[in-house]
């Protein structure tokens, strides 16, 4: 989820009892018309792949449909065939239910198996926190959400190939980390 202003979570300012806020320390919030889009993209070791609008809250019909007009297109684009890939996905159960296996098995997707709850595993996380700094450095925030959703398509185009790489050579050392953690939270 891209949000048109500010974040999406909680932000903590520690301060002595007593201490004033400073307007510094005050993020605003915008009661209505503030706006957020919600997008699926794919990337590869060639760059990233199609962005996709998720409309509402995304089932798993408008998954079969976001990988029909998103997915592979983005094959196409790359030049990879269908059995010349791997597709990586979370366990959502959305991602998991009868009718995408079906589409998968169909289309003849190979999936890459995934374990639950793995975010600092996932390339693609890291790739939207990239996203995310491109966005927070436009000058101005987005009029709407038709803006924001031009400005993320502008710089979702403009990523490199070379950061989708980095973001793949450094697997094997977030796989370490994991396990060095046991299992537990590291650095990604």
């Amino acid at each position: 989820m891209i949000n048109r202003f500010g974040s999406d979570g909680r932000k903590w300012v520690w301060k002595q009892k007593g201490q004033p806020l400073l307007d510094r320390e005050v993020e605003g919030t915008v009661k209505y018309g503030s706006g957020k889009i919600m997008v699926w993209g794919c990337m590869s070791w060639d760059g990233v792949g199609r962005m996709v609008e998720v409309e509402g809250k995304m089932n798993a019909q408008q998954y079969v449909d976001i990988l029909t007009c998103g997915y592979l297109p983005s094959l196409e684009d790359w030049g990879v065939s269908v059995e010349k890939s791997i597709f990586q996905q979370d366990n959502d159960p959305k991602h998991t239910s009868k009718l995408v296996q079906k589409w998968l098995d169909d289309q003849g997707i190979e999936v890459l198996d995934w374990p639950a709850q793995s975010q600092d595993l996932n390339p693609i996380e890291h790739l939207w926190e990239h996203l995310k700094r491109q966005l927070n450095k436009w000058e101005t925030a987005p009029k709407g959400v038709f803006e924001l959703w031009d400005r993320a398509s502008v710089e979702w185009k403009g990523i490199d190939a070379k950061v989708c790489q980095n973001l793949v050579e450094s697997l094997p050392r977030r796989i370490e980390a994991v396990i060095k953690a046991k299992g537990g939270h590291t650095k990604y």
